[in-house]
């Protein structure tokens, strides 16, 4: 695929367009992939069609903005875009409410307060007593923050000197054949504490974690493995992540 693009830019300048249909027919199954993956933490009245579709744009965009001098795979490429392009699209429609946020904020100060008051590792009762909530209410107010953990990677890019977002997801993606010691230092020092953190995670939420972002399976997928419902795996999903949250915050504030 990279050989075929730099080709077409070579001999016609732009890429064609029936080489451009054949790329995105050849990624369906990706992007319909990556809005499935994302639906699962998305309400119900979210159009996945629409969510297709931008993604399309977003395959679209890749491929006239891809650059083989990067040295990064298209594939790889392409997916940023398609994800960037539906969050994008998603945080538009404004499908988080204020108020869906403000209860995950409040979730994740009551795990860190918890926690930090015991001195271990809080259990779901712990935190919901901490909240003044019965278990199934907390349950409900776990099911109602799930999706709150949806982050556009094209949000990463580096600032201007005036603070304005510059280039985009390509501009960082390394450069295989030059060295950066700093950026590699601090990747190593950022993939270490996340992995520290995941390790504190209670055994459930540490396979879920692993099963979901590692092992590439779907929550439904996870719910087979586990022996649980799907519903029992966002749950658990969702503490998971307001959890790391809460420990991550807690470490880079001591920092």
């Amino acid at each position: 695929m990279e050989a075929q693009l730099r080709d077409a830019r070579e001999k016609h300048g732009d890429i064609p367009g029936d080489l451009k249909e054949a790329i995105v027919l050849e990624h369906a199954p990706l992007i319909r992939y990556i809005v499935n993956r994302i639906a699962v933490r998305l309400p119900s009245h979210i159009d996945l069609d629409d969510l297709h579709n931008t993604g399309v744009i977003g395959l679209m965009d890749a491929i006239d903005k891809y650059d083989p001098g990067k040295n990064c795979k298209f594939k790889t490429y392409a997916e940023f875009r398609i994800k960037g392009a539906i969050l994008d699209q998603l945080r538009s429609l404004d499908w988080v409410p204020r108020s869906v946020r403000q209860k995950s904020r409040k979730l994740e100060r009551a795990y860190g307060e918890v926690e930090q008051r015991l001195g271990r590792q809080a259990n779901e009762d712990e935190v919901a007593d901490s909240l003044g909530l019965q278990i199934e209410k907390f349950h409900e107010l776990m099911n109602q923050v799930r999706g709150i953990s949806l982050v556009n990677l094209e949000e990463i890019r580096g600032g201007g000197q005036d603070g304005d977002r510059t280039g985009s997801f390509a501009d960082i993606i390394e450069d295989v054949n030059a060295e950066n010691p700093f950026s590699t230092f601090k990747l190593c020092e950022t993939k270490g504490l996340i992995a520290d953190t995941i390790a504190t995670l209670p055994e459930k939420e540490r396979l879920v974690i692993s099963l979901y972002y590692y092992e590439d399976l779907n929550m439904k997928e996870i719910g087979n493995i586990l022996g649980i419902t799907e519903s029992r795996v966002c749950q658990i999903h969702t503490k998971s992540v307001l959890r790391l949250r809460s420990k991550l915050k807690g470490t880079l504030d001591r920092g």
